[in-house]
């Protein structure tokens, strides 16, 4: 049986070979090494990180969007090395409209693994059944084939493009919306 999730206790999801968790002090040094390579950060609107500083300010963004009830985001553990190898979770979480946007990054010696789809299922079953959500929604820099693959095996379906939608990094950047809906599944 599904229990509905409120937002009183962060929940931990488990996969065949992933703990996905809250984070803690202790990630700092794996976040650190996850968003300071620069091919994890290309496609996102993050300067690769310098600092273990800045791993525990993400972190407090992870705490403050659960705290707002508007996010949550999981440390994906590997349960054999016990290591962070990435995140995925939920931002923009509208609770009246039942939707919420999915987001993950992973360590690049761990692409083309299938950990991402692995992690990603759960999160969806999650947010779909957990969470109530109607609709899923991603959004991704065109030029991110691997992460738009990825939204294509997990049964999403783009909606358009967002033209000049954010600026990052210097530059404004077009972005792909993809959506699940609960109906989809």
């Amino acid at each position: 049986m599904n229990t509905l999730f409120t937002f009183d206790t962060f929940p931990q999801l488990d996969t065949e070979r992933f703990v996905l968790r809250v984070a803690t002090e202790n990630d700092s040094r794996d976040l650190l090494e996850l968003y300071s390579d620069e091919t994890v950060v290309e496609y996102m609107p993050l300067d690769p990180f310098e600092s273990e500083q800045d791993a525990l300010d993400e972190m407090s963004w992870y705490k403050k969007i659960f705290k707002e009830q508007t996010g949550l985001r999981w440390m994906i553990e590997d349960k054999q090395s016990h290591r962070v190898i990435g995140t995925c979770g939920y931002l923009g979480y509208e609770e009246q409209h039942h939707r919420a946007e999915i987001g993950y990054d992973l360590l690049s010696s761990c692409w083309g693994k299938g950990v991402m789809t692995e992690v990603a299922r759960a999160v969806l079953e999650f947010g779909f059944n957990q969470m109530q959500l109607n609709k899923i929604e991603a959004k991704v820099d065109p030029g991110n084939e691997a992460s738009i693959r990825l939204l294509h095996k997990l049964g999403f379906q783009q909606e358009g493009l967002l033209r000049q939608h954010e600026f990052e990094k210097g530059r404004y950047v077009d972005l792909a919306v993809f959506s699940k809906l609960q109906s989809d599944n």
